[in-house]
C-alpha cells in the first residue's frame, strides 16, 4: 500500500518524502483528517527526470496521407487553382 502521511507532515517534509517515494517505488498516500486525499506514484525506474525514450524520425511520415504517387504533378487542377486567385485581385489601380 505504500508511506501514509498527513498532509501536515507531507508539507514539512515534501522534498525528502518524494526523493524516499522515488527511490523504494513505493506510492505515497497523503490524508487530509484521516481521509486518503491523494496518492503520488514514481514515474520511472527510480530515476529523477529520466525521459521516455523518442520515437525515430524514420517512418514518421509513413501514414497514408502524406503518400506522393507522383510528386511532380500539381496540387490542384488549373481551375480550382483559377477560381482560389481571381484576376480581379491582381488588377492595377
Amino acid at each position: 500500500m505504500g508511506k501514509i502521511v498527513g498532509i501536515t507532515e507531507f508539507k514539512a517534509k515534501c522534498i525528502a518524502l518524494l526523493n524516499e517515494m522515488e527511490r523504494s517505488g513505493e506510492p505515497l498516500t497523503i490524508t487530509r483528517r484521516g481521509k486518503p486525499s491523494l496518492t503520488l506514484t514514481a514515474k520511472g525506474e527510480g530515476r529523477v527526470g529520466q525521459q521516455p525514450p523518442r520515437a525515430s524520425a524514420f517512418g514518421m511520415l509513413r501514414h497514408p496521407q502524406y503518400r506522393f504517387d507522383d510528386p511532380l504533378s500539381p496540387a490542384v487542377a488549373p481551375e480550382e487553382w483559377d477560381a482560389n486567385n481571381p484576376d480581379e485581385l491582381y488588377r492595377a489601380r
